[in-house]
């Protein structure tokens, strides 16, 4: 089998200074650079918020890949909990891509050193428990020694006999270049190059958005105000088609093109980001949206609409007993632990970690989660999944 592109030298690329590419540079490195933000949001609010944007992107990586689950199913079955135990190979493949997050953001701020060791370890992570002649791997966390064919791709993969040389060009390469400058094109380039490179048996199109995410993390976008890089490669597969097709060419204006789609589609996704801890923003287009669609279908009642409603608008979005009183008109007003004790228990409450008495809003319950991935929606925080 002949390669496609056999001189096609693992490389960085100078983009001219008065490009779009160099000023998304510019503001990406901004964000970069550490920085305490203040926000008037509930940190523990915005955290579910984060968790719920981690899940969608998970989904939406294995989807790229062609899997058919679809977000509903994913919801559902959070919902009703059988997601933490389906066998499903479909389920299975999400919960994957979960696990490999966590294990990279782990070992990532503990220092470790991105190798071919640490790259094998989440590839048999994502393709783990999976149906080699589907999803899965005949040989997890080793090269393939087989050749292979990329859907929807023309590029022919480098011979297996190939791969080892190149994959230790490659982790040189992301290690080796130290100038601070270059880390953003060199993240867009390696991802491009260990596609084109296509080292394990299957499974690599998830491994390489992890690696992605891994050298992200490492150049210092960790902070927690910044979700998963991964989903800008999701939102739209078919670009994300096109401009490996445009990078596979190997000359420069292929992978200026690419690295342009890398940074531009990464500054976009951070930018909405930082929305979700804009309190102004937050209030009227996501949470008050969300509350919205569970008491249009009777998921919460208006008592609870109207306390709810009462605990993402509150200034430090918590509330106490005395509040849920007031909106009670008294009713309750000798059982107001008791009808507390409801919300918490129907997952609508929880309690302000570190206070007593003291409780912040859940959109994990079964009763608000379709309603926040229905705001995400139509915020253009999430594609159609």
């Amino acid at each position: 089998m002949e390669e496609k592109i056999n001189d096609f030298k693992l490389r960085l690329i100078e983009p001219r200074f008065d490009s779009v590419l160099v000023n998304t540079i510019i503001e990406l490195e901004k964000l970069r650079a550490p920085r305490r933000i203040r926000s008037r949001v509930h940190p523990f609010i915005f955290s579910q918020l984060k968790e719920i944007f981690h899940q969608l992107e998970s989904l939406a990586s294995v989807r790229i890949e062609g899997n058919n689950t679809t977000l509903s199913d994913i919801v559902e079955k959070t919902i009703d909990g059988s997601i933490k135990s389906s066998r499903e190979e479909a389920i299975k493949e999400y919960l994957n891509n979960q696990s490999a997050l966590l294990f990279i953001e782990q070992n990532i701020k503990q220092g470790t050193v991105i190798n071919r060791h640490f790259i094998s370890e989440f590839h048999k992570m994502t393709v783990d428990g999976l149906d080699p002649s589907k999803e899965g791997d005949y040989t997890p966390g080793e090269y393939r020694k087989k050749e292979v064919v990329i859907n929807k791709s023309s590029h022919v993969p480098p011979l297996a006999v190939r791969v080892p040389e190149l994959m230790d060009e490659l982790i040189d390469f992301i290690n080796n270049h130290r100038d601070q400058k270059y880390k953003l094109l060199l993240t867009a380039i390696a991802h491009h190059r260990f596609v084109w490179t296509h080292p394990f048996g299957n499974g690599n199109g998830r491994t390489v958005r992890l690696l992605t995410y891994a050298m992200l993390m490492s150049q210092g976008f960790s902070v927690d105000h910044i979700l998963n890089p991964t989903a800008v490669f999701c939102n739209n597969r078919n670009l994300y088609y096109e401009m490996l097709a445009e990078a596979d060419k190997g000359d420069d204006e292929g992978l200026l093109k690419w690295c342009e789609y890398v940074l531009n589609s990464l500054l976009e996704e951070i930018k909405k980001i930082d929305l979700l801890l804009d309190y102004d923003y937050l209030i009227p287009n996501i949470l008050i949206p969300t509350l919205n669609y569970a008491l249009e279908r009777k998921n919460i009642n208006k008592e609870e609409y109207q306390i709810l409603k009462l605990a993402v608008e509150i200034p430090g979005q918590e509330i106490v007993a005395s509040d849920i009183n007031k909106i009670l008109n008294k009713k309750y007003h000798t059982q107001v632990s008791v009808f507390i004790g409801k919300l918490k228990k129907e997952g609508l409450l929880v309690d302000a970690p570190g206070k007593k008495r003291s409780y912040v809003i859940s959109f994990n319950s079964n009763h608000l989660l379709r309603g926040i991935i229905n705001s995400l929606r139509y915020g253009n925080f999430i594609g159609s999944l």
